[in-house]
């Protein structure tokens, strides 16, 4: 369970639910990018030590995963674009720069956790060094120094490495002296068998990672695993005597636009495949915070265990749930170009496009705007490395959506005036293509000429969390005509407030606020079709909604409606 994917307000509902599962340990993720947009000012690292403290007060243990990479279908796999933007291919390596701000950032973590340690009275058990580095490299001087840095810190708990179960994932992805465990979703049996390989000296078994679900990508399908298979697995890890970390038990949500993208194919380089809102990820505990039947059966398999004191605790009383649906009009509007120019950061003018990193944005949209010479005849107008999706107007019209890396506007006479509003799908969290840059990396080729003077402009979707932001943007009181991309803001009341969720009929692709708090994205490219509201972001009576657009505005008012059925009775 990761802390960052559930509203601190129902971390205790949470966890108890994972006590009532019959779980005695809690693992997550810290990601870097989250607790330091930039470098050298941290944000809230304390957000970990609350929740480990939140773990320790339900009877739980912890296990602490620092990165600094975590994948996790994470944006950047946790790495903040500030750093890999500027490093490239040298992040996860001995460079002299990365270790540098590695070290910062474990220093950061350090300060949380070293206290809270099980030798001194605390919860934390394990802290894992790196994640899955034998998936992706090989450099034994970095995975040793990001040991002997952790124990500068004052990490004195074990500490592990974790690795798919194959010999030259294990092989480099281990550090000698260090416990070793290993990921995977079946065949428990040979999987402990490649780990005994590469310590044959014996240790502990541990499933570091056992998924009994998995992640959705837009377009794609949900996860689906039968509870019946998953917990037979999970007996067979428990029946031989292995510790395990059911991955996910209870998945959550991907709020603040944070979720990360893979890339297709066997070698991780195809097309963009863009993680959905929800993490979901069919757990035990959904992401609502109910049980499934994959609770009850894991629940079963776990109170047989030998060495239970008793039978686990029952669940928790539910958080309070939106108690009847609500209809919000959205009826004040404002053009995106306004709103990124009282928003967005500095408009930065050079020969080239600069990208997202460039541009300090990490989460959010571009605008470029260029200007075609002429006279001269119609030519295919191209972008070139576009990460990772543009809408281009050609002199104030709408003239194309390119989803692929490179992509034909269509043909354009010169002069002519062209805008391109770049967004950013997430970045890579795990495969070679980790901490690619985003935005019109290659440029825009008119015929075969590059078209050379750029003006570009960022919103970061930060920007529309900071206090007073939506005072400054020009509203509208008539909507933008035929459901115009841009800002729009409804306000509606609430009477008795509760865990909800969101749907924007007819509407495209962009992100949602409530009160301040980003629910995420929202695409009508689905499977996804509605977002999740936790109860504490409402208030009773007045709630401001902002969606900001990228593609077209549907129906003019948006559907607060109260959650699905369970998948599963909550009872047995």
């Amino acid at each position: 369970m990761h802390y960052f994917r559930v509203h601190e307000a129902h971390w205790a509902h949470r966890l108890g639910m994972l006590r009532a599962m019959g779980l005695n340990c809690v693992e997550t993720y810290v990601p870097w990018n989250r607790h330091e947009p930039l470098p050298g000012r941290p944000r809230d690292v304390q957000e970990l030590g609350r929740f480990l403290d939140a773990a320790a007060a339900a009877g739980l243990w912890a296990v602490v995963r620092p990165g600094p990479y975590i994948c996790a279908e994470w944006e950047n796999g946790g790495l903040p674009s500030w750093l890999t933007g500027r490093l490239g291919r040298r992040v996860r390596t001995r460079d002299a720069a990365f270790l540098r701000a590695v070290d910062g950032w474990f220093a950061l973590v350090a300060e949380q956790v070293v206290g809270r340690q099980a030798d001194r009275g605390g919860p934390v058990v394990l802290v894992q060094v790196e994640n899955e580095y034998g998936s992706y490299g090989s450099d034994e001087v970095y995975l040793r120094h990001l040991v002997e840095r952790l124990r500068g810190c004052g990490v004195t708990v074990p500490l592990v490495t974790s690795d798919g179960p194959e010999d030259h994932m294990l092989s480099g992805g281990t550090v000698p002296g260090l416990p070793a465990t290993v990921n995977f979703g079946s065949g428990a049996g040979e999987a402990f068998a490649a780990l005994r390989r590469h310590r044959p000296e014996g240790g502990p078994l541990m499933c570091m990672e056992f998924w009994c679900g998995w992640f959705t990508h837009w377009g794609g399908r949900p996860a689906v695993r039968e509870a019946g298979e998953a917990a037979g697995v999970l007996r067979e890890i428990v029946g031989r005597g292995a510790s395990v970390n059911v991955y996910m038990a209870h998945g959550g949500t991907n709020f603040g636009g944070w979720s990360g993208a893979n890339r297709s194919g066997e070698d991780h380089r195809g097309v963009l495949e863009p993680v959905v809102t929800s993490y979901d990820y069919d757990a035990p505990v959904d992401e609502y915070g109910r049980p499934t039947a994959k609770f009850w059966a894991f629940r079963e398999v776990l109170a047989a265990c030998p060495d239970r004191a008793g039978p686990p605790p029952p669940p928790p009383a539910a958080p309070a749930a939106l108690r009847a649906a609500v209809r919000v009009p959205l009826v004040e509007w404002a053009a995106l170009g306004r709103v990124v120019d009282v928003l967005g950061g500095p408009e930065a003018v050079g020969p080239v496009p600069p990208s997202f990193e460039e541009l300090g944005v990490e989460r959010g949209v571009v605008r470029y705007r260029f200007d075609v010479p002429g006279p001269r005849q119609a030519y295919p107008l191209r972008v070139a490395g576009l990460r990772d999706v543009a809408v281009a107007y050609v002199d104030g019209v709408r003239a194309a959506t390119v989803e692929t890396e490179s992509g034909v506007i269509g043909e354009v006479p010169g002069p002519a005036r062209v805008e391109l509003w770049v967004e950013s799908l997430g970045r890579v969290n795990y495969g070679p293509r980790l901490g690619e840059a985003k935005g019109l990396t290659g440029g825009l080729l008119h015929e075969r000429q590059y078209v050379h003077g750029v003006r570009a402009r960022g919103l970061r979707l930060e920007a529309l969390e900071e206090a007073g932001a939506a005072a400054r943007v020009p509203w509208r009181g008539r909507v933008g005509a035929g459901g115009a991309p841009g800002l729009y803001r409804g306000r509606f009341a609430v009477a008795g407030a509760g865990d909800a969720v969101l749907e924007l009929p007819g509407w495209g692709r962009g992100f949602v606020w409530v009160n301040g708090f980003c629910l995420g994205r929202h695409w009508d490219r689905g499977p996804q079709r509605s977002l999740y509201v936790p109860g504490p972001v409402l208030r009773e009576g007045g709630n401001e909604l902002l969606v900001l657009e990228f593609d077209r505005a549907g129906d003019r008012e948006a559907v607060l409606g109260c959650l699905p059925g369970p998948a599963s009775p909550p009872v047995r």
